[in-house]
This record gives structure tokens, sequence and C-alpha cells, in this order.
């Protein structure tokens, strides 16, 4: 846990991918409500989300996207297999990775690297060309390979990769900064919370005109046209799609599950159209939430499909 979790146990808790130090910790601090709160560091994606359901924790934060790897499999997977589980909110957060050793290596020492698989693969051009050969370590986090620099007895690994932020939690100096492939690359995380109304009144995001919706969605039928069929739902109400992702449900070959990001809000008339079109179609929607967008970018429907059209065309609908 994070310091603040030493603080009264009568405030509300807030779980995250931890440990300490990682980016989904930069992500939380950029909830409001969490400011304050206990910060609970979680050892999986999965134990974020068995903290909320079993409500050891009001919250949960964990990645969802990145972009250079895209979607984080781990999330996706266990978003699918839960039920009663909203989106709440998203957040950006730059992915900057420095190299970091203990006092008295420099980086002329370094033959052992240690790092989080992503973040080994998100920095390979740097590292081939400023260190040469040498032996990688993997890590469950960026921020365990830091922590695992300092244990009692002697590191394995002479040097780790991690969040630029690491050395505010770990007597660790910077051999190289900014070493990432991509200067811009970005990770989206969500925060997690039970169901509820999907209306202001329950403390749920209410639209704002700059939302997203999120979906996972099953095919019927592995057959042509099928997942053409499923896009269909949305573009005919003129609604724009910011991500589709497939994954394998799992019970057998050929069989996907499409996780969905549609720009607008379920108050939005032609996303709740799109949706009951999509449960028409589809033997298995699972609804995630609608929430305000990262970007702050407006959420406009293409072609007739305002609200205000949809509302004239029910009213003539009505009088006929």
């Amino acid at each position: 846990m994070s310091p603040a979790s030493h603080n009264s146990s009568a405030k509300k808790t807030y779980s995250f991918l931890g440990p300490v130090g990682t980016f989904t910790e930069l992500a939380l601090a950029q909830v409001a409500e969490a400011k304050g709160a206990i910060w609970h560091a979680a050892a999986s994606v999965q134990d974020v989300i068995d903290d909320v359901v079993a409500g050891r924790a009001v919250r949960g934060v964990i990645p969802v996207e990145n972009s250079v790897e895209g979607g984080v499999s781990a999330t996706l997977d266990a978003l699918a297999a839960t039920e009663n589980i909203r989106i709440f909110g998203e957040y950006l957060v730059p992915i900057t990775f420095d190299l970091v050793a203990p006092a008295g290596v420099s980086i002329n020492d370094v033959q052992t690297i240690a790092t989080h698989p992503v973040a080994y693969a998100q920095t390979s051009k740097w590292v081939a060309q400023n260190i040469g050969a040498h032996a990688y370590l993997p890590t469950p986090s960026t921020a365990a390979a830091a922590a695992s620099l300092l244990v009692e007895g002697g590191s394995v690994a002479d040097a780790a990769i991690a969040a630029s932020t690491i050395t505010k939690h770990y007597k660790l100096k910077v051999l190289a900064k900014n070493i990432g492939d991509n200067k811009h690359a970005q990770t989206r995380f969500i925060q997690i919370g039970l169901a509820g109304s999907v209306v202001a009144k329950s403390g749920n995001p209410a639209a704002t005109g700059r939302d997203k919706t999120s979906v996972i969605v099953e095919l019927p039928s592995d057959r042509p046209g099928a997942l053409l069929e499923l896009l269909e739902q949305f573009a005919t109400r003129g609604v724009n799609l910011s991500r589709i992702e497939s994954r394998p449900i799992g019970d057998r070959l050929g069989r996907y599950r499409f996780n969905i990001d549609a720009q607008g809000h379920i108050a939005d008339a032609a996303v709740a159209e799109a949706l009951k079109g999509l449960h028409r179609f589809s033997p298995n929607v699972l609804f995630l939430g609608s929430y305000p967008r990262a970007d702050k970018q407006k959420s406009v429907h293409e072609g007739n499909n305002s609200n205000p059209e949809f509302g004239a065309a029910e009213a003539w609908f009505k009088n006929l």
C-alpha cells in the first residue's frame, strides 16, 4: 500500500494495479475523488476487480489500452468474465521510461537489465544502441524491477527500466532519461466500480457531450457478414467507434467477443438505439458504462442522429 494507506480505515479505499511506483498509480493520481483516500496496491488486474466486487475498495484503476501495444489482454478478459462492473472514467498517462540503477553503478557497468516485458519491447532500440550485449530479466512490473535492485544481499540485475517517477519511491539514480522508442506513447486507464444507475443521482457520470460508451459483444454465429451486421448497429445511427478489438471467448476455436468503445453516451438517442440493436443481434452484450472522454473531444453523431432529430421523429411517429 502507499503511504496514504496508513490513514483511517473510515476513509474510502481505491485499489490500483501495483506495486507503488507504477504508471497505474500515476493514473490514480488524476482521480480527484481519490485524493486523501486509502490507496491499495493490488498484485493483478483481477485482484483490483475482486477488491471492488467484494467491497474492499469503492473504486479501482486498471490499464486497458496502450498506444503501442494495443489492448491489455488481462483487463479485457477479466472485464468480460465479471458482472456488475461499470467504468466511471478514463485517464491518459504519457509513458516515459528511464534507466535506473543503485548508487555506484555506471551505464558502462550494466550487463543485466530488469523490467516488464512491455517496457523492454518499447525501449529495445535504445537499449541495443546504448547498452549492447546484455541479459534481460523479466519482472511483473517496472516498479518491481526497480525494487529488485535494492534487495538485501544484492540484485541479479545491474539496472532497471522504470517510470520516470520511480526515484520518488526508491533510492536509485537515473543513468539515462526518456529512453522509450516512441516518444508519444500513452496508456489509457479506466476507473471501475460497481454498477448502478447511469444517471448522476447515483453518482455515475451524466452525459457531457464529450463521452464514450464501452461494451463487449459476442457474435451470434460464425458466418459471412456477422461482423458487418454488428458494426452496422453503430454505422446506421452515425455513431463513431474509437476502438474495436477481438478476444477469444475460449470455449472453442473460432469464437470471439469484441471490445468496443463508441463515441457518445447511453443518454444519447443514437447510442441508445445502437445498444438496442446490439441486444436484438447478439446473444450476449455486456454494457461497461458511459463516461467522460479523457481527450475532452466532442462526441458528435453523424447524419440526422442528434437527440433533437430523434425526438422530432418520435413525436411525428406518435402523432400518426
